[in-house]
C-alpha cells in the first residue's frame, strides 16, 4: 500500500521561513506581528535627575520643610528616578525605520509624563496640559519650538525634527524638563516598571539592540540581537542591563554660572 503525502504544508512552511529570513534582512513588518522583548535594568537607584541637582544648590534659594525620618533606611532617603516615566527603553536597529505613530505627553504637577522618549524624525508629539493653569513650553536652542501658551486643558503639537536630543522646558515652571531623543533607527520604545523590568514590542524583524535613556543620555545597552522570528519572544532577563550616567549632573554655584 502506498501512502500519499501532501507536500503543500512543507512548501508553505519553507515559504514562511523564507519570508521571515527576508524580513530579517530588510527589516520589515510581518503582517503587523510584534516580537516581545523583555529584560531587566539594574543600578538605576544611582541615577541623578538634573532637576534635583539644580534645586539642591543653596544659591538657587529653593527650600524644603521635610526632614529625614530616622526610621527610614538611608538607602531609601536618597532620591532616585520614577522608572515608569523617566527611564526610556528603546529598540534601535541598524537601518532607518518607519515613522512612529503619534505620541502623547501629559503635562501635570510640574512635570511631563513621560519625561524622556525616543522617536523617529517626523513623529508628531502632542503635549496635553492637564493642569488647571497655562504652560509656556519651548525647546532649548530651537527657534522652531519657541515659547507659546498652552492653556489649561489645551494641547500643543510638535513634529520631531532631524536626529538629535532636544530638551523641552517651561517658562512658567522651572522644574519641568523633558527630553526628546530623535533617532531614525528607533523602532519602538517603552518604560520599565518600578523594579526595573521592561517589555517592549518590536514591530519589525532584523538586527536590534536595547538602548536605555535617562535625561536624554544613553545610560546602558544590550548586545546586538538578530531577531528573525516574530512568534519567539526575546528574553534578556538573564543578562540584566546595568545603567549608569557617564556624566552625572553637578550643581553650579551662582558665581560659577555668572562666569
Amino acid at each position: 500500500m502506498r501512502t500519499s503525502i501532501d507536500h503543500k504544508p512543507f512548501i508553505r512552511g519553507k515559504m514562511m521561513v523564507g519570508a521571515a529570513v527576508l524580513a530579517a534582512c530588510i527589516g520589515v513588518s510581518l503582517s503587523g506581528a510584534a516580537t516581545p522583548v523583555k529584560g531587566k535594568l539594574t543600578n538605576f537607584m544611582k541615577l541623578l535627575n538634573p532637576v534635583w541637582v539644580e534645586l539642591k544648590n543653596p544659591d538657587a534659594h529653593t527650600y524644603t520643610f521635610r526632614e529625614p525620618s530616622p526610621t527610614v533606611k538611608a538607602e531609601f532617603r536618597k532620591l532616585y528616578p520614577y522608572l515608569p516615566k523617566e527611564v526610556c527603553v528603546a529598540l534601535i536597529g541598524n537601518q532607518t525605520q518607519d515613522k512612529m505613530k503619534n505620541v502623547e505627553v501629559k503635562i501635570g504637577g510640574g512635570r511631563t509624563s513621560p519625561v524622556t522618549l525616543v522617536v523617529t524624525p517626523g513623529t508628531q508629539i502632542n503635549f496635553k496640559n492637564t493642569d488647571p493653569f497655562p504652560h509656556r513650553l519651548y525647546a532649548v536652542n530651537l527657534p522652531a519650538f519657541s515659547a507659546g501658551d498652552t492653556k489649561a486643558g489645551g494641547d500643543r503639537t510638535w513634529t520631531a525634527p532631524s536626529e538629535g536630543v532636544y530638551e523641552i522646558r517651561d517658562e512658567l515652571t522651572p522644574s519641568l524638563r523633558s527630553w526628546v531623543v530623535v533617532d531614525s533607527k528607533a523602532a519602538a520604545f517603552g518604560y520599565p516598571d518600578l523594579s526595573g523590568d521592561f517589555n517592549v514590542d518590536l514591530p519589525v524583524l532584523g538586527e536590534f539592540k536595547v538602548q536605555v535613556y535617562f535625561a536624554g543620555e544613553v545610560i546602558g545597552s544590550s548586545p546586538v540581537m538578530n531577531i528573525t522570528n516574530a512568534n519567539l519572544p526575546v528574553d534578556l532577563t538573564r543578562a540584566p542591563i546595568k545603567v549608569e550616567q557617564k556624566r552625572p549632573p553637578k550643581a553650579a554655584s551662582s558665581a560659577q554660572e555668572e562666569n
